[in-house]
């Protein structure tokens, strides 16, 4: 379920489904997507802020759903993740717990990225038979450094908030991750709304349209994996394991 919440100018995104970890189906990302959709283009809006419920973040895409997805130009995540790189209101982050796969990979589209000590970073697309999405194959090497993004990628070992903000994936490291949030919507909200949003439409023009052919790219790779005998494979042992014994 995805929440939302109006306070005044700024907007809050809640992910809200605990018992899977806030694990995202494609009727979320849809929800999500369309809330974006709203704040910009609401001149009202200045900022929007993304966050989990239950303690974590997100652990990514609902893996179940893979065994039934259509072709990538009609699945959710990829129109949410567009939407994401496109906007030009400014979109903020509240993680703790888990952030996994595209938990990690949406960062890289925000503007501003708080977490605390609890949150944990994974990218197991390789283990998974899968390769980078969400424009992470090019993002995170700008961000990150390329040898720090080719570990996380390539390795897929779950790192901490320190090795994230070392990384550049984080603003900063917060006890209260969501109250730092607010307090950076906050001092959005009191500059002049149409100056931020065109300053950070100019801080993005550079690499929009590169972003997005990434994005298409990683997004046509990525179903072309699902049905790989790798993926199948590595599907099978995840749900065995998830099974009650």
């Amino acid at each position: 379920m995805i929440r939302l919440s109006r306070n005044g100018p700024i907007l809050e995104i809640q992910i809200d489904r605990p018992e899977r970890r806030n694990a995202l189906t494609d009727a979320m990302y849809r929800e999500i997507n369309q809330a974006l959709l709203d704040a910009d283009a609401d001149p009202a809006c200045s900022a929007v802020i993304l966050h989990g419920t239950g303690g974590h973040f997100t652990a990514g895409n609902d893996l179940a759903e893979f065994q039934t997805l259509p072709d990538h130009k009609d699945v959710g995540s990829i129109a949410f993740l567009h939407t994401l790189a496109q906007i030009n209101v400014p979109v903020i982050a509240a993680v703790q717990g888990q952030a996994v796969g595209v938990g990690v990979t949406l960062l890289a589209h925000c503007d501003f990225v708080y977490a605390d000590t609890s949150a944990v970073f994974h990218l197991p697309f390789v283990p998974l038979g899968l390769c980078p999405e969400g424009a992470s194959s090019y993002l995170l090497p700008r961000l990150a450094g390329a040898r720090r993004a080719t570990r996380w990628l390539l390795q897929a070992q779950p790192f901490d908030a320190q090795e994230a903000l070392a990384g550049q994936l984080l603003t900063d490291i917060q006890d209260d991750p969501l109250a730092a949030a607010r307090a950076c919507a906050q001092t959005l909200a009191a500059q002049p709304t149409q100056a931020v949003r065109t300053s950070k439409q100019l801080l993005r023009a550079p690499d929009r349209d590169l972003v997005h052919r990434v994005l298409d790219t990683e997004a046509a790779l990525f179903f072309e994996r699902i049905q790989s005998p790798e993926a199948q494979a590595a599907f099978q042992r995840f749900f065995a394991r998830k099974k009650p014994s």
